[in-house]
């Protein structure tokens, strides 16, 4: 085949680098699925993205048996679809029955009623090379949305993550400036002589952050007006 001499040594390349890189992907779920075997438990996991990734690769086989020198293609996505249904396989088989249930009404509806459909609609509604076209866009639309499901739980996340942030500086900045307002301010000093009390007295009350410090000093009257008496003797 054309694809695989020299003649194209660059998409030879980034072909056979695409499908190690596809390979991984399918590889990925392996220790959830290992993890099931293990426990005879899916955990609340759902069969979803596996039903959906086994449409996705039998849509890229269709269409690559559409075009020439597909090789590769066919080739990853076989390989795709291989490790898609040994994946299903383990869910149903260890998967409560409502879960179960779900799982074979999914498989139904798109790997065996929505391929059929699009089989179908592709050969008799779109003739020639717009037939590989279309296809190619839906498969493309359907692959994006296969790796593209899991942002809907991260990117909540992630924004909740940002706000949290930018709760927690908010929080700080506002405190700063409170303990700031709350630091005393100058106390001025206020002494009151009263001469109603026989004894001297001298009292410091409390002294709040906003109050002014007030002394109070008492004197006996008849003590003062002595002293004056003896100083002018």
């Amino acid at each position: 085949m054309a694809l695989f001499n020299m003649e194209n040594p660059l998409v030879l390349t980034f072909g056979i680098l695409g499908n190690l890189v596809a390979f991984l992907v399918y590889l990925a779920p392996a220790p959830t699925f290992y993890r099931i075997l293990k426990k005879k438990s899916t955990e609340g996991f759902q069969s979803v993205p596996y039903v959906v990734g086994l449409l996705s690769c039998m849509l890229w086989i269709y269409y690559a048996t559409l075009k020439s020198n597909e090789t590769l293609l066919i080739t990853i996505n076989s390989i795709g679809s291989f490790m898609e249904a040994i994946y299903i396989f383990i869910f149903i088989s260890y998967a409560p029955k409502n879960a179960k249930i779900l799982a074979l009404e999914l498989i139904m509806l798109l790997n065996v009623f929505g391929f059929g459909l699009i089989l179908v609609l592709t050969h008799f509604l779109v003739k020639g090379s717009q037939r590989v076209h279309v296809l190619g866009w839906i498969s493309v639309i359907l692959s994006v949305s296969v790796y593209v499901a899991p942002l809907s739980i991260m990117v909540p996340n992630i924004v909740g993550f940002i706000f949290g942030v930018l709760q927690i500086i908010l929080y700080l900045i506002y405190k700063k400036s409170k303990v700031q307002d709350k630091l005393p301010t100058t106390m001025k000093p206020k002494i009151v002589i009263s001469p109603e009390i026989h004894n001297p007295v001298c009292s410091l009350p409390a002294v709040e952050d906003d109050q002014n410090l007030e002394i109070n000093i008492t004197v006996d009257a008849d003590e003062i007006n002595g002293e004056s008496e003896e100083r002018m003797v």
